[in-house]
């Protein structure tokens, strides 16, 4: 395998995932042409319009980038792992067998070839098998009483099923009862095509979510989408988007002297910048979109339409959080081929041998998460912003937000530190972490230097924390803005 298709092949996963989300949304809008033309043009209107017109072209990047790479991958073998993902799942179960029984039958459908680990423990001895009428006579495997068989890749003696297999029988010539765990984990042949759905679902929520705004807030959304083309129109965003991209490929080729922990440095380094990046472009676009606006009386223009105060902030908030979602959507899919890339160049570097793909996937795929809970801290920064805009102009605001940064930062090691012994210091980091975000939340730096992955379930809660807090800054920002002299 060339070192190209080694660093290219987690990228070009993720890139079948994300294709595959377009054409499931490129079929949900063939179908709706043929049922209600109008409902589909307003749909392509919709889409041509905001901020989907960019990420679009995005995606179509990608696709051409999947389809140019397809030659040089196992697409077979990806198939047929996505095929068998519905028909893969852990097998757990505790059953009791009587005395003298024989061919106890348990339901176990998996094939031998994708068993990845099992154990199956007994308090009599038992005999295996996975087809009637073997018993002790012929068994697959025999298990002493109190013994458990446990068996992985990296065990020592033969995996013992072969083939297919249907069910497990399990026979017990004791005199007693035994209680009988069985544990097994197939798995298809290539695990990382597990991310494909999931970037599926991604590009499709994505998508939906826009759409969902579009036609049930129009006027907000018509606010968001005007906010956001001159945003995205401003050299500002041009520029910071060009210096993540050549500051996230310099981070490659930097030498951080770390004994071998080279692509840590580069994924805190990285996430790092990504988000310091898209806050700065936030609180710039608050400034100038908010409370420049204000101060020039062009919102006192809008407002003489039939729009009001709070569809006005709303759709000033959702203009900065779409330009957020194009810059992360941008360096994050840059960041991600530069994390697989560092695998490869450390390798070349250290005169190692040369890593697998799979290597590059699994440094790519943790970082995943660490990118969405960046993300999050930015669209806080953002709401903050725009309540802070509703008032005071960019340098106040900018003073105020980058204070709000830190401190949100560094509230939970104050009251970690000796110092927060203290019982007054220890009140104000405590006031600190329930008035302002607790930014601390949403570092992954822990994961990175442990290498282990960050669950979904503190992703969710995570998302429900920043919905609450952004829910509770924009409440702020229109009780600011509702007596707001605009004349």
């Amino acid at each position: 395998m060339s070192k190209l298709t080694i660093w290219l092949t987690p990228l070009w996963v993720l890139s079948v995932g994300i294709v595959l989300g377009a054409a499931v949304l490129l079929a949900a809008w063939c179908i709706c042409w043929l049922v209600n033309r109008r409902a589909a043009q307003a749909i392509a209107g919709a889409v041509g319009e905001g901020i989907l017109r960019p990420i679009s072209y995005v995606v179509i990047a990608v696709s051409a980038l999947a389809a140019l790479a397809t030659p040089t991958m196992d697409l077979g073998g990806t198939l047929a792992s996505l095929r068998r993902l519905p028909e893969v799942a852990p097998i757990e179960t505790t059953v009791t067998i009587d005395a003298r029984t024989d061919d106890f039958a348990i339901e176990a459908p998996f094939r031998a070839d994708e068993l990845q680990e099992y154990s199956i423990a007994s308090e009599q001895p038992i005999a295996v098998n996975t087809a009637p009428g073997r018993g002790f006579a012929e068994p697959l495997m025999v298990l002493e009483a109190g013994e458990t068989r446990d068996w992985s890749p990296s065990s020592s003696w033969p995996r013992a099923f072969e083939g297919d297999v249907e069910r497990l029988y399990l026979t017990n010539e004791t005199d007693a009862p035994s209680t009988v765990s069985v544990r097994l984990r197939p798995d298809v042949a290539m695990p990382q095509v597990r991310s494909i759905p999931v970037a599926a679902v991604g590009v499709v929520a994505l998508y939906l979510i826009y759409l969902a705004i579009y036609f049930v807030a129009p006027r907000v959304s018509v606010i968001a989408n005007a906010t956001a083309k001159e945003t995205i129109a401003q050299p500002m965003f041009i520029l910071l988007t060009a210096v993540g991209i050549v500051m996230l490929a310099a981070f490659v080729i930097i030498p951080y002297n770390t004994f071998g922990e080279d692509v840590k440095m580069l994924k805190t380094s990285g996430m790092a910048t990504i988000k310091v990046l898209a806050i700065i472009m936030a609180l710039w676009a608050a400034s100038t979109s908010v409370a420049d606006e204000i101060e020039g009386r062009t919102a006192l223009t809008v407002l003489s339409k039939p729009v009001g105060r709070r569809q006005f902030v709303l759709g000033k908030f959702l203009g900065i959080v779409w330009p957020i979602v194009l810059m992360f959507i941008i360096l994050g899919l840059w960041f991600l081929l530069m994390v697989s890339v560092k695998v490869v160049y450390d390798a070349r570097e250290a005169s190692k041998t040369p890593p697998e793909w799979t290597d590059c996937y699994v440094e790519v795929v943790r970082i995943v998460p660490g990118l969405v809970l960046a993300f999050f801290e930015s669209v806080i920064m953002a709401a903050i912003s725009v309540a802070v805009s509703t008032r005071l102009p960019m340098l106040p605001n900018l003073v105020i937000c980058g204070s709000i940064y830190v401190l949100g930062h560094l509230a939970a090691l104050i009251v970690k530190s000796s110092v927060g012994e203290r019982v007054f210091v220890k009140f104000v980091g405590k006031l600190i972490s329930v008035v302002l975000p607790v930014l601390d939340h949403y570092e992954i730096e822990g994961a990175i230097a442990g290498a282990t992955s960050v669950p979904a379930e503190y992703l969710w809660w995570a998302l429900l924390y920043s919905a609450l807090y952004c829910a509770a800054a924009m409440l702020i920002a229109l009780i600011f803005f509702e007596d707001r002299d605009l004349a």
